[in-house]
């Protein structure tokens, strides 16, 4: 079985390189020097693959129908938004994925964001740079309210992560889970109150037809003044346009970002403003995570040479 990998980072990562190898000997990685793959890239890279490995990369319907070939597409990485689900199951492809293997990763940048902006870590660090001595320590974390939308693994872990900062803890998910948050010391509330109550907001929704935009100029004026946003999980849910009014006008405190639309970001004045931090998509990116992350992938490749049923997927 040939196998290919779409995924720099899988392919940059030694131990992975081996662990492919070992199990499936005719594998070939993309380089760090091949750009960014769209669709037709995707064809043109996966067109003697039997199987792929893929990270980011488009994996539509119209990308399927073009590789007659591949029988089997594994997820590195947690998110499923960029590979067409029902189209593969139509085509006979086998997807393997397996959700919140980066939650702690991804969370732990969660948590550095939210002290790094409260504590006014970003600016003065940038201020001192450029020798101006600014003894403006910001605010504490501890006591704050903070809003999480989207309480899946990485929201979960996020909640978990602020335990002991005592913070008042709100979160929305289209899933009921009152009996989760009344355990955890959680509210779930609607979205509304987390616009009005929330000193911080964090982000971690899948990106869908429903979420996208889902922070958007409308919102972002209902937030508090003052509040922060932050987000992780991907660039089209926030409006960045409205974001970065948001941010120039004084309206919000500050945000962080490690997700762009598009990505790479192209508007460097927005990623230059004072009251932002911007990471370039590393939130599920800890070595740790990317371990972890890369041998999934490589064990639902096993199941799927072994012959393993699908396992269950959104969308199907």
């Amino acid at each position: 079985m040939r196998v290919k990998v779409t995924t720099k980072s899988f392919s940059r990562t030694p131990e992975l390189v081996a662990a492919l190898r070992a199990a499936f000997p005719d594998c070939d990685f993309r380089q760090a020097e091949m750009g960014e793959l769209d669709p037709a890239g995707v064809v043109d890279f996966l067109a003697d693959a039997d199987a792929a490995i893929v990270g980011l990369d488009p994996v539509s319907d119209w990308v399927l129908e073009r590789l007659p070939r591949l029988r089997a597409v594994c997820k590195y990485g947690v998110g499923l938004d960029n590979v067409d689900v029902p189209a593969a199951r139509r085509r006979g492809v086998y997807v393997g994925w397996t959700p919140g293997v980066n939650r702690r990763s991804v969370a732990e940048l969660v948590l550095g964001m939210m002290l790094g902006l409260t504590r006014n870590m970003t600016r003065t660090s940038r201020l001192l740079a450029e020798g101006q001595w600014l003894k403006q320590g910001g605010v504490q974390l501890s006591g704050s309210t903070v809003g999480i939308i989207g309480l899946g693994h990485i929201g979960k872990d996020v909640a978990a992560l602020l335990a002991p900062f005592g913070c008042r803890i709100l979160v929305n998910d289209i899933v009921d889970q009152q009996d989760y948050c009344r355990d955890h010391g959680l509210e779930q509330v609607a979205l509304e109150t987390i616009w009005r109550d929330a000193d911080v907001m964090t982000v971690h929704t899948p990106l869908t037809p429903l979420t996208h935009h889902l922070v958007n100029g409308q919102t972002l004026a209902a937030m508090k003044p003052g509040a922060i946003l932050i987000n992780t999980a991907r660039g089209p849910i926030v409006e960045q346009a409205a974001l970065k009014a948001a941010l120039i006008s004084g309206h919000l405190g500050g945000a962080a970002l490690d997700v762009y639309d598009p990505e790479p970001p192209q508007d460097l004045d927005f990623l230059a403003l004072p009251n932002l931090i911007c990471t370039p998509h590393i939130g599920g990116n800890a070595h740790q995570a990317v371990l972890a992350m890369g041998y999934s992938a490589i064990d639902h490749l096993k199941a799927f040479a072994s012959g393993a049923p699908q396992p269950p997927l959104p969308g199907m």
